[in-house]
């Protein structure tokens, strides 16, 4: 027979505080002219891109995730967490993880912390992990932070590479609520494909490396990325992860109001939106300003809008990434009212 007091639904993992971060040293497109074969107008017309951020010399990754932190919890009205996830590709180092530093660094000693690697679906994965726990009863508040340096891996004399990554850091506080609430994340579509996990790479660093015993080349020890070939599997996968998670939500490719991707590269982005049926306007993008940073890009380009506000509550926001794997994700979400929090200002080349 059914039980008579049929137990509660799992709590939801619901936003509850933004912000980004992105370190003050800035390289233009002219900036990169000087050392490559390139221009400005080349860039913008190929990426949508006129600027990036990179760390200082010293600087690392958990350096930037602090600071996104901090600020995502300020924002969140409750500076408290129990747990902490970063979502990168550079960590601080292979051993240990980057999270846990970030925590103690943020007074939450104590608190569940560790590392999610999916490159640049990174902070997708993340919010899945973080829905995860909270509706498992393992955490009440989490802090999901996308953080990547991507000027310590790339080559400043890859033209292909240099010109689209910058450094920089973005963050949320999702808190236990109701799955029928402004700020609930649900409706997941995560998926990957190791067959093709030489499309994007850094060669050397890893098991895979050492324990073949050779030193590694100048070009294996920088990110590799075969171009052509990414941007065919980014706008299928994209496209194809966000049908699916529309479906699984029943909501139509009119009940979007803001498409967020992961900002890889204006054209994939307009590609995707295309494939959609979406209208460009729709889609945010803020790698003019930054770049692609990788695990940072999503909550970066929110945090922008938001401050911008381009968002505002009530909005029915679908979010889009791929990245090396490959692996690729989406998620939707009706944003809420959130404090505000101060944001990177927004300035162009």
């Amino acid at each position: 027979m059914p039980s008579k007091n049929p137990s509660p639904p799992a709590p939801a993992a619901v936003l509850c505080g933004l912000a980004g971060w992105v370190p003050p040293g800035v390289v233009t497109n002219d900036d990169l002219a000087v050392r490559l074969d390139t221009d400005d107008l080349w860039i913008r017309t190929r990426t949508g891109i006129r600027r990036r951020h990179v760390a200082d010399a010293g600087q690392a990754t958990s350096d930037l995730a602090v600071e996104a932190g901090r600020r995502a919890l300020r924002s969140s009205g409750d500076e408290t967490a129990d747990s902490v996830i970063v979502t990168t590709t550079t960590p601080d180092r292979p051993c240990p993880a980057t999270a846990p530093v970030v925590a103690t660094r943020l007074g939450l000693a104590g608190a569940a912390a560790f590392d999610v690697g999916a490159v640049c679906t990174g902070f997708v994965y993340g919010l899945a992990t973080a829905a995860g726990l909270i509706a498992a009863g393992v955490a009440r508040r989490v802090l999901l932070i996308g953080a990547d340096t991507y000027s310590t891996v790339v080559d400043p004399l890859d033209r292909t590479s240099a010109i689209l990554f910058g450094d920089g850091a973005g963050a949320v506080v999702l808190r236990a609520g109701d799955a029928d609430e402004p700020g609930a994340v649900g409706h997941f579509d995560l998926g990957s494909d190791g067959a093709h996990e030489d499309l994007i790479t850094v060669a050397a660093g890893g098991s895979r490396q050492r324990s073949a015993g050779f030193e590694p080349t100048r070009a294996e020890r920088h990110f590799a990325m075969r171009g052509k070939e990414v941007y065919r599997h980014a706008v299928t996968r994209m496209a194809a992860s966000a049908r699916t998670t529309l479906g699984r939500a029943g909501w139509k490719t009119d009940d979007v109001d803001h498409f967020v991707p992961h900002q890889a590269n204006l054209r994939i982005l307009h590609s995707v939106a295309d494939d959609l049926g979406l209208p460009r306007e729709r889609c945010v993008a803020h790698l003019d300003a930054v770049g692609n940073t990788g695990a940072a890009s999503i909550p970066l380009a929110l945090a922008d809008a938001v401050a911008e506000r381009r968002i505002r509550p009530g909005d029915r926001l679908l979010l889009t990434a791929f990245g090396g794997g490959l692996t690729w994700g989406s998620c939707l979400t009706t944003w809420p009212g959130l404090a505000e929090a101060p944001q990177p200002k927004r300035t162009t080349a």
